[in-house]
Order: C-alpha cells, then structure tokens, then sequence
C-alpha cells in the first residue's frame, strides 16, 4: 500500500487491522494511532483537541501523498472538528470511512455535516454504537454501523435491529474468539473484525 510508512520524523506509525465480510473475504481495514513507539495511546481518553491531532496524524500517513494504491475502504476514527470542516479532511477517491467516535453529540452542525461529507462521497460509520441518542440521531447518515460484541451481550440483539433500521452495513467489532464469529454470523452482521480474524498491526514498512 502506498504512504503507509512514515515518510519523515513528523510522521507517526499507525496500526492496521482488517475488516472482513461474513463469507470470509478481506472487506477494508481500520487505521489506527500508534504513539512514536509504535503502541496503543488511549486516544479515546484524551481532550478532544488531543485527538484531532492524533486524527489528523492517521489521515497524513494515510492521504498526505495522495489516495493509497490499495482499493479497500480504509476507516479512521474522527472527532466533531473533521465532521463540521474546521479541520480539513484529504482527497479520498471513495475510499475514506469516517468513523465518527462516541464523544461526537448530533447537533445541528453534525448533522448537516453528516449530509454534506456523503453528498461529497465519503462513506460514514458510527463507531461504537450503543444506541446513544446522538448514534441514533446520526443513524440516517450511517453507511456502517459498528458494534462491540459485549454490548450486543448487554443489551440483546434489539440493538443489532435498532443498528440496522436505515439500511446500514453492520460490523461487529472485538471479536475474539470462534464462538463470537458464529454469534455475530447468526445476528446477520455483514462485516466482522477482531483479533480471532486479525489484530491490529503496527506498519513499520
């Protein structure tokens, strides 16, 4: 893949993990933060000015030299700042999945966001869905739906049908084991990621 590795000291190392469908075919890949020595950060603990940085670090690696050669759909978690274009987001070629994180409230401005980015071709995911009124809220701009397989545990397979009432892709997310493939298979997730299917692997080429 293309402007994967960093090209200079600026650029931090980022994981990759890959999405696979429900037929065992490669479907895209999630593109994550990695601090400078290539581990987890917590991004999701941090300030959210904190994580538009670390956004905008994955988007470099990503885009900054143009669209990857490699046609799967990449997903990259972004903050409410990429959603209402105070931070800018790369040229895409229909390949770019905004995952938009959990802290992300649907205000007017999302909203309309939501609808502008998919008029201009980017695709939306709701990350981490939990069936949170501001993820519900969003549900009609989703083309992708991702859930944790412990809150289908928690809250039973009413939220895998609640996921899927604007005809959104599911994926299952954190799937560690063969028996939680089989589940997922079973509830019609369409998309399935996790370590049992592959981690998340630090690039250093």
């Amino acid at each position: 893949m293309h402007a994967l590795s960093p090209s200079s000291p600026a650029r931090l190392p980022i994981a990759r993990q890959p999405i696979w469908t429900s037929d065992g075919r490669l479907f895209g890949n999630e593109f994550l933060y990695r601090s400078a020595n290539g581990l987890p950060a917590q991004v999701d603990r941090w300030r959210s000015d904190r994580q538009d940085v670390a956004t905008a670090s994955v988007l470099d690696v990503l885009f900054g030299d143009g669209p990857p050669g490699d046609h799967h759909p990449a997903f990259v978690n972004v903050t409410r700042s990429f959603v209402v274009d105070d931070r800018p987001l790369p040229a895409h070629a229909g390949r770019l999945v905004l995952e938009i994180v959990e802290s992300v409230a649907a205000d007017d401005d999302v909203l309309e966001g939501l609808g502008r980015l998919r008029a201009l071709g980017y695709k939306i995911a709701i990350d981490d869905f939990a069936a949170e009124p501001n993820q519900v809220a969003m549900l009609p701009y989703a083309d992708y739906v991702k859930i944790d397989v412990r809150d289908v545990a928690r809250a039973g397979p009413q939220i895998v049908q609640l996921a899927r009432r604007h005809g959104a892709l599911l994926v299952a997310e954190r799937v560690w084991n063969d028996t939680l493939v089989q589940e997922c298979l079973a509830l019609g997730f369409e998309l399935l990621q996790g370590d049992v299917l592959g981690p998340a692997i630090t690039l250093t080429d």
